[in-house]
């Protein structure tokens, strides 16, 4: 039984998808073993940036940042985010490039405004277009950047996948379904994190914790889609639990042989390119 002091710091984003599987977590819906969490709502980059300080116990983090971090932390086989044929989209505005056979090249002249460079949307695109000229901006700002012609194009995650035509732009390519075309696999784009110097007793209920909570947002969808609405950023109901069903869904449950092929295929494709500069020691926490 853990003591009054197993306090546990857990990194999340303020994001619907994460919201969902976080939710009986944050509410004691679920039996937490005596275990204590505070938790942290930060955006993904600054998560990653944390990651490799090593500063949280338990994190969301980008599957490209974990290659960095894998020497502090184990990943939970559990929480991923995957787009099983969609994924993050360079978007432009209309009327915008034809899918051809010029396209990468075209791309390449571009200036790409990018959410992170530690993103897996940003691995994802190297893997598909090599280099490229690019801006980092916030993830929620992307699309000012390309409206106020400060980037010919738009590298979108979270929502903005779902609200970019509203917002007057086209897809120019949708990198999970080029991924999955290429591959077969699912794009993994997110995980969760436990850091390596917790106990293997301690790592083994948090785990099993994390599987409950999923399990209870997924077994209790209306009630936790409720909850994840006030992280939706100018997302009503319907679109929150559309962009929840993207990314969490059986993958989100366990990884399972796909999803761990999934991200060493990832990792080992950049480190083959020479993106990531060693070969990634992949440990999932049992």
């Amino acid at each position: 039984m853990p003591s009054d002091q197993a306090v546990f710091t857990l990194g999340h984003s303020p994001d619907p998808d994460d919201a969902f599987m976080f939710y009986a977590m944050a509410k004691n819906k679920i039996d937490l073993r005596g275990y204590r969490f505070e938790h942290r709502l930060e955006d993904i980059q600054t998560l990653n940036e944390r990651a490799l300080r090593g500063e949280l116990h338990i994190s969301a983090i980008s599957i490209h940042a974990y290659a960095h971090v894998s020497d502090k932390y184990a990943l939970m086989p559990c929480g991923a985010s995957m787009g099983d044929g969609y994924g993050p989209l360079v978007i432009g505005k209309s009327p915008t490039l034809k899918e051809d056979v010029d396209l990468r090249e075209r791309l390449r002249r571009y200036v790409i405004a990018v959410p992170g460079r530690m993103t897996s949307a940003y691995l994802a695109l190297r893997l598909y277009l090599g280099d490229f000229k690019h801006i980092v901006v916030p993830f929620d700002q992307i699309f000012d950047a390309v409206k106020n012609n400060e980037a010919d194009a738009g590298l979108i995650i979270h929502e903005g996948q779902l609200t970019y035509a509203r917002s007057g732009f086209a897809k120019i390519v949708d990198l999970g379904e080029w991924w999955k075309s290429k591959t077969g696999l699912p794009l993994p784009l997110g995980g969760n994190v436990l850091r390596k110097d917790i106990p293997h007793s301690v790592r083994h209920d948090l785990l099993q914790i994390m599987r409950q909570s999923i399990a209870y947002g997924l077994a209790h969808r209306s009630e936790a889609v409720r909850h994840s609405l006030s992280y939706a950023r100018d997302m009503d109901g319907e679109l929150a639990g559309k962009f929840i069903g993207m990314y969490v869904n059986d993958y989100t449950r366990d990884y399972g042989d796909a999803g761990r092929a999934a991200i060493r295929k990832f990792l080992g494709d950049a480190h083959a390119a020479g993106y990531i500069d060693h070969q990634v020691e992949i440990e999932f926490v049992e």
